[in-house]
């Protein structure tokens, strides 16, 4: 195996650098990383989230850092509706099949928060012929990507995945 050669790098780019960096294991691996990088590079960090906290710890990486905005009123997708109900968990899969069979829509993304749950509610939609279509960490790349690409174009209206799929991570 060869050891992964850094003194080219010219771009060091952290997503969902929030994320990142308030783990103490990825911070370490993340600073290893950095410091075997040039000095001279272009450094981006991004995150919806920014807390004060890791602010600071960004501003470490960084050198004369611009901060970019983006103002919400511009993030609104039109025709996307969201929907939250508080129910007890016995009654969820009960109230999501009645939602799907009563709303009108062209496409659907349900995000579960882990694999299990994930793969549990597909089987679970598939007994109800939703025909749904998964997504998650524990699948190989290439499943999916191939996933993703028969959502894509229609082969499903119906998407279960975990937060993998939602922050774009092998996607």
């Amino acid at each position: 195996m060869y050891p992964l050669q850094l003194t080219q790098c010219k771009f060091f780019v952290i997503d969902e650098c929030d994320k990142v960096l308030s783990s103490p294991r990825m911070r370490a691996d993340i600073q290893d990383i950095f410091t075997k990088t040039p000095h001279q590079k272009q450094v981006m960090l991004f995150s919806a989230t920014m807390p004060e906290e890791i602010k600071n710890d960004c501003k470490k990486f960084l050198q004369n850092e611009v901060d970019i905005f983006i103002d919400e009123g511009k993030l609104i997708l039109h025709g996307l509706a969201q929907f939250f109900v508080y129910i007890p968990e016995n009654k969820k899969f009960e109230k999501l099949t009645h939602l799907l069979d009563t709303l009108a829509f062209n496409q659907t993304i349900i995000f579960v928060n882990k694999v299990e749950r994930a793969k549990k509610l597909t089987q679970l939609l598939k007994q109800r012929l939703f025909n749904p279509i998964c997504i998650h960490s524990s699948l190989k790349q290439e499943e999916r990507i191939r996933n993703y690409d028969l959502f894509k174009a229609n082969g499903s209206r119906l998407l279960v995945a975990t937060d993998l799929f939602g922050r774009g991570i092998d996607i």
